[in-house]
């Protein structure tokens, strides 16, 4: 072809170079011409030699890996096909560590496989993060997690729950997941809803921040939803892990409802209103707490029993979410594009759900003050 040279002679300086000092070959020996090597041989420079540590293409053979992982050797390295020592070890004293906690800590959660906890008008020492788990869990079908300081305990509780077999007050396991991120948690958290299920959340600070795009969505579409968070300080020039509401200052212009407590009794109280009221008023609840001063106090509360829970839900409200899911056998539309010309008319026929929230939470609190007393 015009314009095209044997290369041959340049590749084969360009090997030479590449060898360094190994000696230029003699009679008899390769040629250093750039010809494809049989398969299995190894190379070093481009050359075909004996010692490299480059694996399948220039090191060991699979067999001559395998010769070497001698019974011998992997004894000096106190590896077994039992498991390595080191690791024996610690898994052993996480073990213990656990079974130490545990006593130490005799708390509804370390007893969660023990149903008969859930007594009525019992009186448990609990912190708030604690109290605020136990009624979500009975009343979420599915609940998405991310772990954030300080409301990371409530995710690590309804798991444990759940992995224990615990039931809802529905007679269910609650599905527990734990997504890539806390705007993940907040997108699966949609989509649980829109499927008809009752789905919860926890979170704080900035992982409060990266759920507004789906807060927004969930509000405008009028879905029963409650999510609880510990509030704490928004992370600016510094990380700072301890507690302001500048999380849920932040998130007031998403369309959800909001409620605060301010101690152990209250998150728990105030967390069952929350799931209440969601239900009747089908508009999302952002429940909330000091970070640390409530979520980490220990302190005296009248558990609320599963079943007196239960007697407070409304079984025409469990209906009506159910029938307004997104389901083939119940086909129509929802989540539309609209112009500006019906956009705002659609925003402005949900302020009656907003107008009947506090009357709603009002009634809530006192079938709530009837279980617990005022």
């Amino acid at each position: 072809m015009k314009g095209s040279r044997n290369l041959a002679p340049a590749m084969a300086g360009a090997m030479r170079r590449r060898a360094g000092a190994l000696p230029l070959p003699v009679s008899g020996a390769p040629s250093l011409s750039p010809k494809l090597l049989p398969v299995g041989s190894r190379r070093i420079g481009g050359l075909k030699g004996t010692h490299s540590p480059h694996g399948k293409w220039g090191g060991l053979s699979v067999n001559e890996e395998s010769a070497i992982q001698t019974a011998s050797r992997l004894a000096a390295l106190k590896a077994t096909g039992e498991g390595t020592p080191v690791y024996e070890d610690f898994v052993k004293e996480r073990l213990a560590r656990r079974r130490q906690f545990l006593s130490d800590n005799k708390t509804l959660v370390n007893e969660s496989a023990d149903l008969e906890i859930l007594k009525d008008g019992e009186v448990t020492c609990i912190d708030g993060n604690q109290a605020t788990a136990h009624v979500a869990y009975a009343l979420s079908d599915i609940t998405f997690i991310y772990p954030i300081t300080p409301s990371t305990p409530m995710g690590e509780m309804v798991d444990e729950w759940a992995s224990a077999g615990l039931k809802n007050v529905w007679g269910q396991t609650v599905s527990v997941t734990e997504m890539q991120s806390e705007a993940g948690a907040a997108g699966a958290l949609h989509g649980a809803l829109k499927a008809g299920a009752f789905a919860s959340t926890y979170t704080a600070s900035q992982g409060l921040l990266l759920m507004i795009p789906n807060m927004y969505k969930i509000a405008g579409e009028l879905l029963p939803c409650v999510m609880h968070v510990s509030a704490r300080c928004l992370c600016a020039h510094a990380l700072n892990i301890f507690g302001d509401h500048s999380d849920v200052m932040a998130v007031r212009g998403t369309g959800w409802a909001m409620l605060a407590s301010e101690s152990t009794q209250m998150a728990m109280d105030q967390a069952l209103v929350s799931h209440l009221a969601t239900m009747e008023a089908r508009l999302p609840i952002l429940h909330f707490f000091d970070g640390f001063r409530t979520s980490h106090e220990v302190n005296k509360v009248q558990l609320i029993s599963y079943k007196d829970i239960a007697k407070a839900v409304d079984s025409a409200w469990v209906k009506a979410h159910h029938d307004s899911a997104l389901s083939p056998t119940n086909p129509h539309i929802q989540g539309t594009n609209q112009g500006p010309d019906v956009f705002f008319q659609g925003a402005e026929a949900a302020n009656k759900y907003h107008a009947r929230m506090p009357e709603i939470l009002e009634k809530c609190s006192e079938t709530v003050a009837a279980i617990t007393g005022p």
